[in-house]
């Protein structure tokens, strides 16, 4: 069984950037759909950033589409979000979650992951 762990999470002053990380254990993302969700108190989880099992295919939230970047190094078992020009409203706990069997239509559907981690803390301050 997958494990996930995120880490990078913290406190960071709008218009800063931050790079959130996602180990995997237990097996491995190569050939896996992986992808980042956000959740903020009072509200449901939404999409963030996806990447598809082949690696070609780089999805992205309209909230954060031209500031965020997904990437992932395989050889690392680890899957990475860059956020640039961070926003107050930015402020959430950052989830990856991962699965096999994603395909690239239901790369924002957080029902096609298998797996998820605990999640970090991103705190955009004002």
């Amino acid at each position: 069984q997958v494990q996930l762990l995120e880490s990078g999470g913290g406190l960071v002053q709008t218009g800063g950037s931050v790079r959130i990380s996602c180990v995997a254990s237990g097996g491995t993302l190569r050939g896996s759909a992986v992808g980042w969700f956000r959740q903020s108190p009072g509200k449901e989880r939404e999409f963030v950033s996806a990447n598809s099992r082949d690696g070609a295919g780089k999805v992205y939230g309209d909230s954060v589409k031209d500031r965020f970047t997904i990437s992932r190094d395989n050889g690392k078992n680890t899957v990475y979000l860059q956020m640039n020009s961070l926003k107050p409203e930015d402020t959430a706990v950052y989830y990856c979650a991962t699965g096999r069997r994603v395909i690239t239509s239901s790369l924002s559907n957080p029902s096609a992951y298998d797996y998820w981690g605990r999640g970090t803390q991103v705190t955009v301050s004002s």
